[in-house]
């Protein structure tokens, strides 16, 4: 199942993987990414997949954030005991990633 929403500078699309509906965990989802704006002030495009796996008990949640900024693709990927850890992880790492990108274009 995939939704889609558009922001004023951050659009974010969102993807469960093997589970059901979560309403609460979405939203989370897409008000974590909003922090991301702070750290690249251009036009933002990311894709959040949330995934459960069966054959791990004790970090059987994944989530895999895609950050489109212009000029590049950022990944982050992380698993965690739940959703709202994974998703935290994911979002201090495209926020180094997108702080170091922005240096970058500054250099240049």
């Amino acid at each position: 199942m995939t939704k889609s929403v558009m922001n004023d500078t951050v659009t974010v699309k969102v993807t469960l993987r093997h589970s059901s509906n979560h309403g609460s965990i979405e939203s989370y989802a897409r008000d974590a990414v909003q922090v991301l704006s702070k750290y690249y002030p251009g036009p933002i495009s990311c894709h959040i997949i949330l995934d459960h796996q069966k054959n791990d008990f004790e970090k059987n949640k994944i989530a895999e954030i895609t950050a489109h900024v212009p000029q590049n693709d950022l990944v982050a990927k992380e698993a965690g005991q739940n959703y709202e850890q994974a998703i935290d992880s994911c979002i201090d790492s495209l926020s180094r990633q997108l702080k170091k990108h922005k240096d970058k274009m500054r250099s240049v």
